[in-house]
């Protein structure tokens, strides 16, 4: 018998797991079925939306606004990707001078998906968030020096907040100072949690809300740098692939066994669950149904474009293809449309009539 608690830590694991990869896959997609001007834009809006959305209250909420600027916001990124899992290094230089450095491997270019990330689409992400820290701090002198990319066969992405005795025009907030080395990380030396406030399930809820925070500002930005139906092509074809890719390994996690329209409802239902949304299955004849009623991923969005759920919704067509090609998946309901509930029918193929 297992814990309860080992239950829900291994759902948040599936949950992280399949939007991490989502995120990551629909960067490559914009590169690969678009181009790289595609994914620098994107990942540009993605950025700044998630800067707009967590910087300041995540200041706050980590305790770290009566600190000087440039050391609140290396702290910040310290502190935030840490309780995270991504792997990054902070260094105190003075009131005015902080280092981040994100260390290999890179979590956002997971895998071998760094080797088709283009250094265009590294430099978005700065401009899109680092350079727009003093902006939101109301520090016109508060800038960003990013000094290696990963993208470019360097030890990481890595680079200092720093406070100029000027204030700064747009282009100044962002600098690029290749070869400059940042000190030693001492982790000693470096800001840390109380472990008692952060148990591991907080800190893999943590981890599962940094996937799906990612995915909410993917799906809202793309549709409207790109338009609701490039965003629908780049989105839903990115979940069919990440679908089917990460079914086998996302259902180890949750403890779903076999590959009849019973185990896929359950599929369903321990996902929507592992992302706090109430969900009811019910079996009508041969069919299974799933009703999720809410839609967690989106929380706090207005005006969500039909390419939203479409995309998203690519996610279970494509595993439902890994765990049986010969199952169909059927939207009956969708919160989008107004509908109370998501609601999906699961039953086999009919056999074709045509011809």
């Amino acid at each position: 018998m297992t814990d309860k608690n080992d239950d829900v830590i291994r759902g948040y694991d599936a949950v992280a797991t399949l939007y991490h990869a989502y995120v990551t896959g629909f960067i490559m997609t914009a590169v690969t079925r678009g181009s790289t001007r595609h994914a620098e834009d994107l990942w540009f809006r993605v950025f700044r939306r998630q800067h707009e959305d967590l910087f300041l209250p995540g200041l706050k909420k980590l305790g770290l606004d009566s600190l000087p600027d440039a050391v609140a916001a290396a702290q910040y990124h310290y502190l935030s990707n840490s309780v995270a899992g991504v792997k990054v290094q902070y260094m105190y230089e003075s009131d005015r001078k902080a280092w981040v450095r994100f260390v290999p491997p890179r979590w956002i270019y997971d895998g071998t998906a760094i080797c088709a990330i283009p250094g265009e689409v590294s430099r978005a992400l700065l401009r899109g968030w680092y350079s727009h820290n003093g902006v939101s701090l109301s520090n016109k002198r508060l800038g960003f020096v990013c000094t290696a990319q990963t993208m470019d066969g360097q030890h990481g992405l890595a680079g200092y907040f720093y406070e100029y005795d000027h204030d700064l025009e747009p282009e100044e907030r962002l600098r690029f100072s290749p070869g400059e080395q940042p000190p030693p990380f001492d982790p000693a030396a470096a800001p840390t949690f109380d472990a008692t406030d952060w148990p591991p399930e907080r800190l893999r809820k943590a981890n599962r809300n940094y996937s799906m925070n990612f995915t909410r500002a993917l799906l809202s930005e793309s549709a409207a740098l790109f338009g609701p139906a490039e965003a629908t092509h780049f989105g839903n074809v990115t979940g069919l692939l990440i679908g089917m890719q990460y079914h086998e390994e996302t259902a180890k996690l949750l403890g779903v066994a076999g590959n009849d329209a019973a185990t896929f409802g359950a599929y369903l239902a321990a996902m929507a669950t592992a992302q706090d949304d109430r969900v009811e299955v019910e079996t009508k004849g041969d069919a299974v149904h799933v009703r999720q009623y809410g839609w967690r991923v989106m929380r706090g969005h207005t005006n969500i474009p039909d390419s939203a759920f479409e995309s998203w919704n690519g996610l279970w067509q494509g595993a439902l293809t890994a765990h049986n090609r010969f199952l169909v998946l059927e939207v009956l309901q969708r919160m989008d449309y107004g509908d109370d509930c998501f609601e999906w029918r699961i039953r086999s193929r009919k056999p074709s009539t045509i011809g």
